[in-house]
């Protein structure tokens, strides 16, 4: 069994890829905000301003992103789940693609007040979501009046369109990836309230303090959001990978 462990924990350690400084600059995550609206505890991940914008030290962002990439590995291959949330318009697709593919919960709509505060209210509604969609799925409506199945239906819509990334949860997640720390204040403030570490991208003009993992990068282009939030969502499939090895 201990050699099992051993292996599973090599294989997840070379399936891990990273990109390289190099690949980070080309999707533009070297470009931060106006100097004007940088938040002063950003300096450490700040190389140089150029005509009045803050560019990254894309070195720094790399090795951060590759110590984030390993902590989800290991939250995931030790049975954690893991919360993607991108609520901005250039994340929302992303993060919907990124976490379905790797069979990860995630919120890409809006951020559901209490969803970690008060997770037993929101479960209620997730498991109602699930009633729901087996009960149409099944056409187990077909007793109630054409009226009655159109407002179940469009309870389900509604429902799906706020919690759709959250069928299957039944307990708080072990780790929540911001795809943008600034963007979704309200989402980190109750992980930190419940204690659930956090991996975000943080531009600078945000606070890295308030992030156990930060990543520094741009949180504004879609392409920069998008080869960050896909390096992590490869390292909650390493993870998983590691979990099936070990069983």
């Amino acid at each position: 069994m201990e050699a099992k462990k051993k292996q599973a924990k090599a294989v997840a350690r070379t399936a891990l890829k990273v990109p390289t400084a190099e690949q980070l600059l080309e999707a533009g995550v070297h470009f931060g905000h106006l100097k004007r609206r940088w938040y002063p505890k950003m300096a450490p991940y700040i190389y140089t301003v150029k005509e009045g914008v803050h560019v990254f030290d894309l070195y720094k962002t790399q090795e951060l992103l590759k110590n984030a990439a390993n902590f989800l590995r290991e939250v995931v291959a030790k049975s954690g789940k893991v919360l993607f949330v991108g609520t901005k318009r250039q994340a929302q697709e992303i993060v919907a693609r990124e976490a379905s593919r790797v069979g990860a919960f995630y919120l890409n709509k809006r951020w559901v007040g209490g969803l970690l505060t008060n997770f037993d209210s929101v479960k209620k509604n997730i498991v109602k979501m699930e009633d729901l969609e087996k009960k149409i799925n099944e056409k187990s409506l077909s007793q109630y009046t054409k009226k009655e199945q159109l407002l179940a239906a469009r309870e389900l819509a509604k429902l799906e369109s706020d919690i759709g990334g959250l069928k299957g949860m039944r307990e708080l997640p072990q780790a929540l990836v911001l795809a943008s720390a600034k963007s979704e204040e309200i989402a980190a403030a109750e992980a930190r309230h419940r204690e659930i570490p956090l991996v975000g991208i943080v531009d600078t003009n945000a606070d890295p303090s308030k992030v156990n993992y930060p990543i520094p990068g741009n949180d504004d282009a879609a392409a920069s959001i998008e080869i960050i939030i896909k390096t992590l969502a490869d390292a909650v499939a390493s993870g998983k990978s590691a979990v099936k090895i070990q069983k």
